[in-house]
């Protein structure tokens, strides 16, 4: 009887090889499904991240455009002699006169053009700026001069880094938005010669600035919300 006894709580005490085979299988398993929820986490945190570091780049460019371009100023640049209206622009360019605060170096007034760029990495919307004074506008030898929008041609200054300042904060050059895959102006108003007001696709050599501008971008993965914008009367 004794040995019986024995004998029957070895046996219920021990595992055999099957049962010990399938607790494997089972915590192998519950490893595999852990590893892949914690891979497709990690995964979908990174998503999230991009995603919302291209949204904040995206509304940083909305707000400094709403800001810079609700100020513009209706002043002039003597060029070759003569005074000239600082304000141009065609689908993919535009300039004007606006204010910046000291982050930039100087504060004051400045020309400011709006033009997108051909870069090995594709398209860009770069801000290139003149502090509003003669001494500037004539170009350093670090620097070009200033030319009217009508008069320079598409890119004359992209051979200048997209991440500098010179002239001690005078004239300088930044990278607004990478990757843009459409960017057009737009501008309402009364061109000379006509009648009435209405949307034109470039606005050059007038006394004038229009009274509305518009602005549509995107990105090769977000698109934004058209811009209407008033600019100041004159």
């Amino acid at each position: 009887m004794t040995n019986r006894r024995s004998g029957g709580r070895h046996g219920r005490g021990g595992f055999t090889l099957i049962e010990l085979v399938i607790a494997l299988a089972i915590i192998g398993l519950i490893s595999l499904l852990l590893f892949s929820g914690l891979r497709l986490g990690s995964r979908s945190w990174e998503v999230v991240e991009r995603v919302s570091g291209q949204i904040s780049d995206l509304r940083l460019v909305d707000g400094f455009l709403k800001q810079t371009l609700s100020q513009a100023r209706p002043a002039t640049a003597t060029y070759e002699g003569t005074p000239r209206l600082v304000f141009g622009g065609d689908a993919e360019r535009l300039e004007l006169v606006a204010p910046l605060s000291a982050h930039v170096g100087v504060s004051g007034l400045y020309i400011l053009r709006l033009e997108v760029e051909e870069r090995a990495k594709g398209r860009a919307l770069v801000l290139t700026r003149w502090y509003l004074h003669d001494e500037v506008l004539e170009g350093g030898d670090d620097y070009p001069a200033w030319e009217p929008l009508e008069e320079a041609g598409m890119g004359d200054v992209g051979d200048y880094s997209t991440d500098m300042d010179a002239a001690g904060g005078a004239f300088g050059r930044t990278l607004l938005l990478d990757g843009v895959t459409d960017f057009r102006f737009a501008y309402y108003g009364q061109i000379e010669g006509d009648t009435e007001l209405d949307w034109h696709d470039e606005w050059l050599d007038q006394r004038q600035m229009p009274v509305l501008l518009s602005l549509s971008f995107r990105t090769e993965s977000q698109a934004w919300p058209d811009l209407i914008i008033a600019l100041p009367s004159q």
